[in-house]
Parts: structure tokens; C-alpha cells; sequence
């Protein structure tokens, strides 16, 4: 299972941040968010490139006014009707109103809808509840009346969504011998049609570093590190570091767990 020691979901989380050129990307893309809508922004990137931390620091330069629901479903067993009535259900709640009419003009008055961890990877605010990624991965093909239904609604409400800003948080994940991969961004001339087609529907910004940005991000957490050693975690899991620093965190810990295990068994020998 992966360690998400590192993920961002708040900004609270973010207090390390390592300047890059797809931050500046970033923030050059939301500062006009206050200024435009009907607009649909995708943040694509490879699993522990750090998207969310990203979002979150953007957001706070640029004193965005956002809304993010926060999305936690009983379990993974849930219908697609079930899950869609829960998203509605979200929104009447946090926005106070009855009507999804009601819903959408309460959300066009933010800056920003900001879909991301929180409605995808909630589990990680309450291990009791799931995201609307662990119950699609559950799901399966099963998901399709799902999606349906929100393709109804956004040609329902195509006249509403044009008064508003999306922001989502996107990958396509899948996991190939315990690694997690994503279809959008690591599966070289495939991803390249992928992210083409989204880059034509959408306006789309990805997150990725050079080898450089990658040493400077594991750096800011981990100071007295050899470069030598990053570059050798590099090779193994590419410019992604949150999976570079939960392995390099993990191995720190068996350490420790080892020489406290080795003190112990001499004082009992001492003894």
C-alpha cells in the first residue's frame, strides 16, 4: 500500500514549498480567474508529483475565493445514484439551499470550484468514509450510469456553468506491480494523445519537475541528504517526490527501528 505521508490536502499541509516553473504556470493561470468565467481548468500530473500541494499554494498567493466540497462516502458499495444524490446532498448543505438552480448560483459567486482531494481522496480525513476515487477503482465499469448522469446535468446546466470557474484535480490512475502509475501523463506517445485531446476541450496546466526542482523539493524536507542519493531514488520512481521522500522516510524509520532493537538486545545481554 502506499505511504501518504506527504500528501497535501490542506493548506495547513503546505508549510515546505519549493518554487518550479509549472507553480509559476500555475499561478499565472489562476490569477485571471478572478476576472473571467466559464472556464474549466484540469491540474494533470504523475502520482506524487504533488498537484494538490500546488493547488493549495497558488490559491493562497493569489487570495483566491474558493469553494471546495469535501466529499466522504459510507462505502464503496454505494450506487451510482446513491453517490450522485450524496454529491447534491454535499452541496445543500455547505451552500444552504434546496435546488440544484439554487446550488449553482451560490457557486458562481466564488472564484473558484476547486475539485480535488478532498472529493477524491477523502479517506484520508476519515479512514471510516472512501473518495469518489477509491469507490470508481471499486466500481469499476460499473461507474458508467455515473458519469451519464453527470453529463445529463452538465447539458442541463451548461447556461449556469458558463457563470462559473471549475477547477479539478486530474489523474487516471492505475497501479502495475505495486506502483501507481498515471494514463494521462507516464505512458509516453498514449499519454501525449491523451493530454492532447483533454489540452483541446480543456485548458489544462501539468505538473512535472526537472531533476534539478526534484533534488531542491526532497531537499526542503530532508537537509543533510546527498544528492547522490536522490539521484539514485530518481532513477527508480522519476522527478516524483512524494514517492522519493515516503521510500527515503521509510527506510529512515527501519533504521531507527533496528538500532533500537540492537541497543536493546545488548542491554539484556548486559544484564
Amino acid at each position: 500500500m502506499e505511504n501518504h505521508n506527504h500528501k497535501v490536502i490542506s493548506l495547513k499541509n503546505n508549510e515546505k514549498f519549493v518554487i518550479t516553473d509549472s507553480f509559476l504556470t500555475l499561478v499565472k493561470k489562476f490569477k485571471t480567474l478572478k476576472d473571467t468565467k466559464g472556464r474549466i481548468i484540469l491540474v494533470i500530473g504523475a502520482p506524487g508529483t504533488g498537484k494538490s500541494s500546488n493547488i493549495y499554494h497558488v490559491i493562497d498567493i493569489v487570495d483566491l475565493n474558493y469553494y471546495e466540497p469535501i466529499l466522504l462516502l459510507d462505502n464503496v458499495k454505494m450506487s451510482s445514484k446513491e453517490v450522485y444524490r450524496k454529491i447534491y446532498d454535499v452541496l445543500g448543505e455547505d451552500l444552504h439551499v434546496e435546488t440544484e438552480e439554487e446550488a449553482f448560483r451560490e457557486l458562481s459567486k466564488y472564484d473558484a470550484v476547486l475539485i480535488a482531494d478532498k472529493f477524491l481522496d477523502s479517506e484520508f480525513l476519515d479512514e471510516n468514509k472512501v473518495g469518489l476515487a477509491e469507490w470508481t477503482n471499486s466500481k469499476n465499469i460499473l461507474t458508467i450510469p455515473f458519469f451519464l448522469l453527470w453529463i445529463v446535468e452538465f447539458f442541463r446546466h451548461r447556461m449556469a456553468l458558463k457563470e462559473m470557474n471549475l477547477v479539478f484535480q486530474t489523474a487516471w490512475s492505475i497501479q502495475i506491480r505495486g506502483f501507481k502509475y498515471d494514463l494521462i501523463t507516464d505512458f509516453g506517445p498514449f499519454s501525449k494523445l491523451l493530454s492532447g485531446i483533454l489540452k483541446g476541450l480543456f485548458e489544462v496546466v501539468e505538473i512535472k519537475y526537472t531533476e534539478s526542482e526534484t533534488i531542491k523539493i526532497v531537499k526542503s524536507h530532508i537537509k543533510n541528504i546527498d544528492e547522490k542519493d536522490i539521484k539514485f531514488y530518481i532513477k527508480k520512481y522519476g522527478n516524483k517526490p512524494r514517492f522519493i521522500l515516503n521510500d527515503l522516510e521509510s527506510k529512515s524509520l527501519d533504521t531507527k527501528t533496528r538500532k533500537s532493537s540492537f541497543k536493546s538486545t545488548n542491554t539484556l545481554k548486559s544484564k
